[in-house]
Parts: C-alpha cells; structure tokens; sequence
C-alpha cells in the first residue's frame, strides 16, 4: 500500500494538482483523476489502483499537450501523434491523445489535407510537390485525390509561372532548360511544361508579350 501525504493545486500549470506519495515519489494529476480515483491526503492505494493513476494522469497530460499544440497550428493525427511522442510521451497516450482531438473534430485529416492543397496550389506548386507534402505532413494517402481537387488548374499555373520566370527566347535550348527544370522542381508533370511552354512560344510568335 502506498499512503498520500498530501495533495495541493500546482502553483505552476493551471489545473494541475500534485500528489505527494510516501515514498517521495509525485504524482501530477488533474482534476478529473482527483474526483474519479477520489484522491485526498491519507488515503492508501494499493498497486493496482497507484497505476491506474498512473496511467490516468499520463493520458491526462498527452490530451493536455496535444491540444496545446493544436491551438497552435493545425495538424494530421499523424503529425501530432509523432510530436507527442517526440515530447516524452508513451505512444499509446500519444495515440489516446490524438483520437480524442479527432473524436470532438479538433483534428480533422480531411480538412487539413485540402487547406494544405489550397495553400501549396495557390503558391504555385504542382500535383507531384503537394503530394509530397502531403506524405511529409503525415495524411494518409486515401485522402489525397479527394483533396487535390481543390487544386487549381496546373495550365492556368504554369501559365502565369513561364511569364514570371522566362527571361529570354525559349527556342534558346538553355533558357528553356532553366525555366523547365524550375518548373519540374515545383512539381509539375513534363507533359504540362511542354504544353506550357509551347503556348507561351505562340504568344510570342503572335506579338502578346
């Protein structure tokens, strides 16, 4: 048995209690473990109760963090699973942590993945780029086609991109290099730069400069 010497509200986080044991070990728990283990100074908990506790509080404190880091900027459940992780925090609190934020719609794969297609898209990156970023950002690949339909369209892109970027006559084999290698880079499709490039030339050719 294990005897609770004392219990005091944390002077330093805000709803935060601590929970002195006898041995000199510290607990530091919510409210909600304070009220449903009804922890007060003098009571005895036995093992199995001290690791409910335990694990009470751990669970606490990812759902805590997580939702810090979610006021913070937006995340995958993916995403804020690993920096939980990357904080101190076991995988599978880390992992509570994240499907509680999912189950009250604080994280929301769906929605982040086509904010993510609107902001890459809208600076001028291609198909391939964005889904790049989507892979890096940790959102799960059935995802992907449904968001990249808020992606604009890669001529009206690459369009605007080739009057930007083109500093010479395309028919120059190196200035049309340079300025397809930038393209490719963004990740756009070689099919669509030639295509691009080619519309740029009659516009050229036609006197639209």
């Amino acid at each position: 048995m294990m005897r609770i010497e004392e219990v005091k509200r944390s002077e330093r986080k805000k709803g935060r209690f601590l929970v002195k044991l006898a041995d000199g070990d510290i607990l530091r728990v919510t409210e909600e473990e304070l009220l449903r283990f009804g922890l007060r100074a003098g009571m005895e908990l036995d093992a199995e109760a001290l690791e409910a506790v335990r694990t009470s509080a751990r669970t606490s404190s990812a759902k805590a963090a997580a939702a810090n880091m979610i006021g913070t900027r937006a995340l995958s459940k993916r995403e804020l699973t690993r920096r939980l992780v990357k904080k101190g925090n076991d995988e599978s609190d880390a992992q509570a942590a994240a499907d509680w934020l999912e189950d009250i719609g604080a994280v929301d794969d769906a929605g982040y993945a086509a904010a993510l297609v609107r902001h890459y898209g809208g600076k001028g990156y291609g198909p391939a780029r964005v889904r790049e970023e989507l892979r890096r950002r940790g959102v799960g690949r059935e995802l992907w086609d449904e968001a990249l339909e808020e992606m604009p369209e890669s001529a009206e892109i690459l369009d605007g991109l080739i009057q930007k970027r083109c500093r010479g006559d395309l028919a120059d084999p190196r200035e049309k290099k340079r300025v397809s290698d930038a393209l490719l880079r963004r990740g756009f499709a070689w099919s669509d730069v030639k295509a691009a490039m080619g519309r740029y030339t009659e516009m050229i050719e036609d006197g639209y400069d």
